[in-house]
Order: structure tokens, then sequence, then C-alpha cells
């Protein structure tokens, strides 16, 4: 019989310890640690015959990469932030909020791929074969290499992995997924660590696709352990809002293909869609002469997307003026208005502050500074800007504009779009030359070159 020992496991960072202890060392989370029991198991040595054994170093020149070739999920979108599709034998982790739309997409591809490529095991352990056959008979005809299995055991999942060698697995959840051979319930870090450990051996040694679905905690990170996303090959982030039919993809990980990159899919009663113009789509409502509006260039990953962005700038009544930032970094965006404040004198500290990002869309990069600069000094003066208009740059303290990378894949698309006339650092203007003539392009190298030309319209 297997010995058990006990030892205790934060539930914010997976710090082990075999005290309890008030408060975590690792993280400082205090009442985070959680006591676990787990059955000791004795190593046993990979004979020397078997396919674990281990093997003698190889030189790179003969390593064989045919293996690397990828298979489409049938969603283009998809296969944009998986790098050009999904690798046989990767480990794939996907996040989002309930009802965000995860199991719809991983059925979806989970149709397509099982139609065109192979047999597909897909593990249900929140949802009933019946649940999911009525949601796939929205999603396309179906295919009988799509096999549906509703169960919680790791052991079972792994056995019928074995047994049936697909080219896909889907996990959905991992949360929800228990090893016997632990004593914690599912969903604690022990638990979860063990049975991502668990899948991707089983991914690597049998080539076999796996992609697990993961919930997302209050703060807006993956429950579950760090190490749960040092363990996968790529962490891709499903977002949305509630009002909203856009779902983007954003990968923040990614061993096979470039990170960070976005893809923008449409939800329908039909399933997920891909958008073939998001640029388009995030500029439809925009308003026509409106102040405190303006459409900046964003970089996701290699896509250049146009997105609107909109300040509202409002006398307060209240001690402590209201900052309000969605879709932008609000300490970011603090820093911003104190350097206007500071270099052009637009009394900020007096009013309400509201900046948004119209579509749900989230902007991080330093080159959105100039944009929120010109929409809060638009609202601020009362200033409608050109429709045709696009800003882009990042801001230093002292006020100086400077330049950002791939500026001309942004002019390429502000043009692309039937946008005229761009606000750029003068730092860009040499970048600029291989600019459409369609677009007139202006350098800036300081807030006040900024002003100017936004009273001169």
């Amino acid at each position: 019989m297997a010995k058990t020992h006990t030892h205790f496991l934060c539930q914010g960072c997976g710090y082990q310890t075999p005290r309890w202890m008030g408060r975590c060392p690792d993280c400082g989370q205090w009442g985070s640690l959680v006591e676990e029991r787990v059955a000791g198991q004795r190593r046993v040595s990979p004979d020397p015959g078997s396919s674990t054994a281990r093997q003698p170093p190889t030189p790179i020149t003969s390593v064989d990469i045919t293996s690397l070739h990828r298979v489409s999920t049938g969603l283009a979108e998809l296969d944009r932030v998986l790098g050009g599709g999904i690798v046989p034998g990767s480990f794939v982790l996907i996040g989002g909020a309930p009802g965000i739309g995860k199991s719809t997409l991983l059925l979806q591809a989970s149709i397509r791929i099982a139609e065109s490529e192979g047999a597909v095991l897909y593990i249900s352990a929140e949802e009933s074969p019946e649940q999911i056959r009525s949601r796939g008979t929205r999603l396309g005809p179906l295919s009988d290499r799509l096999l549906l299995l509703a169960e919680t055991s790791l052991q079972v999942i792994l056995e019928q992995a074995e047994r049936l060698r697909p080219r896909m697995l889907v996990i959905d959840s991992i949360q929800t997924i228990a090893s016997e051979e632990l004593e914690s319930a599912p969903g604690t870090i022990s638990q979860v660590r063990e049975v991502a450990v668990r899948l991707m051996a089983l991914a690597k040694a049998n080539a076999v696709s796996t992609i697990v679905i993961g919930h997302i905690t209050k703060d807006g990170s993956l429950a579950g352990p760090k190490a749960l996303e040092h363990l996968v090959d790529a962490v891709v982030l499903m977002e949305g809002e509630e009002h909203q039919c856009h779902r983007i993809l954003r990968t923040t990980k990614n061993r096979f293909g470039q990170s960070p990159e976005m893809g923008v899919l449409e939800m329908t009663e039909q399933g997920l869609h891909e958008l073939a113009n998001p640029s388009e789509i995030f500029l439809a409502q925009r308003p026509s002469g409106a102040s405190g509006s303006v459409v900046i260039p964003i970089l996701e990953g290699s896509r250049p997307l146009l997105v609107e962005l909109q300040a509202l700038v409002a006398t307060s009544a209240a001690p402590v003026p209201r900052r309000v930032f969605q879709g932008v970094d609000g300490n970011r965006g603090a820093l911003l208005l104190a350097v206007l404040e500071k270099r052009l004198g637009v009394r900020l500290s007096e009013c309400d502050v509201y900046v948004n990002v119209v579509g749900g869309v989230r902007v991080s990069e330093p080159a959105a500074d100039l944009g929120l600069a010109a929409a809060v000094l638009s609202s601020a003066r009362n200033l409608p800007l050109d429709p045709g208009l696009t800003v882009f740059g990042e801001i230093g303290l002292a006020g100086e504009v400077r330049g950002v990378p791939m500026a001309e894949q942004r002019l390429q698309e502000a043009a692309r779009l039937g946008l005229s006339h761009c606000l750029l650092s003068s730092h860009n203007l040499d970048r600029a030359q291989g600019a459409p003539s369609s677009l007139r392009v202006t350098g800036l190298r300081t807030l006040d070159d900024l002003a100017r030309e936004l009273e001169a319209r």
C-alpha cells in the first residue's frame, strides 16, 4: 500500500511547505495555504530497451522537424494566434471568462479537424454528451470521428487516449479533472498540476495535439498555479464584452509562433466566424464631428489594427476628480494626464476624465500615448477632430513625442481604411516614405506641436 504524506500548498502561487503558515512566504497572501495529502509513489528507472529510456545527445542538424507540420483548425483566426495551425504533440491552454465561448470554439475546431484529419477525443467533465450534441448541431455537419467522453478521472482519460491515439485531445475543463492518486479535491493546485503534467507527457509521447480549457479567476488570471502556464506550449486567452458579439483571441505565450498575436471572431447562432476586416468593424459606428474621438493604429503581434479611442473631460464637483480608464492601463493614463497638465497647462486636476477603447479592445503598447493625449485635448478644449485623422506615438515625461516600431505597417492600414492624415513622431518620418500617397503624414516633436495641429483644425 502506498504511503501518504501531508504538505501545504498555496492556492495563489503553488508554493509548497511541509508545515502550515499564516502567510505564504512566496506571494505574501494570508490564509492561502491549504493542507493536502498525497500518495507517495516509488520511482522506477526506465528499462533501457523501452521508448522512455534516456536518449543520447543528437546533433541539431540531424533533428527531424517534419513533425512540426501544422494542422488547420478550420478557423483562420484561431490558426493565426496558434502560429499557423496546431502542431502535433503540442499542449495548448485556452482560458476565458465563463460563457465567453471557449467550449463552442473548441467544439467547432474539433468538428472540422475530425472531418479533415482524423479522430478527435473530446473530454467533457462539465456537460453531458447530449448537451454537446445539441450545441454541435448548430455548428455544422457532424462527423463520426468526433468521439465524446463525459469523464472526470484522469486515469480513465489517459487509458482511452492511449487506446484510441486521436489526432487531437480536448479537455473541458482541466479544473474538473482529478487524479485518483491524490486525495485532494478537483481544482486544487496539486490536482491541476498533476493532471497537466500527465496530459503533457501523453501529448509528447504520442504526438497527440492536446488543448485544455482553463477557468479565469476574479482578478482576470488563469486559475491554478503559474506552473501550469509554464508547462504548456501556448496560452490563448479569449476575451469579449457581455453585450458585444465580438470575441478576441490573444496569445500570451507561444513556443511555435509569434507572441503576442491576436485574432478576432464574431459569435453568431451558427457558432464563431472570422472577421476578415476587424478594423472596419471597430470603426463602423464612430460618431462624426464629436470631440474626444480619435483613431489609433495599434499592433497585435504582426497585425495592424485600427480602433477608436474616446475621451470625455468634464468639470468635477467632487473633492477628488474621477479617473476611469477602460481598455488602457490606468497607471499609464494617469501619467499622461499629469504630463498634459504640466507641459500644456491643461487643468485636468479639476476635471473628471473618462477614457474608453471602443469594442472591448485592450491596448497596452505605448504607441497609443499620442492618441490618448489627442482625445483628451480634443474633449477638454471641445475641438472636434478630422474624421480622417489617425494618431500614434509614445510620449515621454518631458512632453517629447517618441518614435514607435513598425510605423510603415500602421500607415498602410490607415490608408487602406481610407484615412487621409496621420500625426506621428518626427523620428518615424523616415519610415513613412513608403506610405501611400493618399495619406498625408505630419511629424511632431513635442506636445506643443500636437496642440497646434489640433487647434489649426
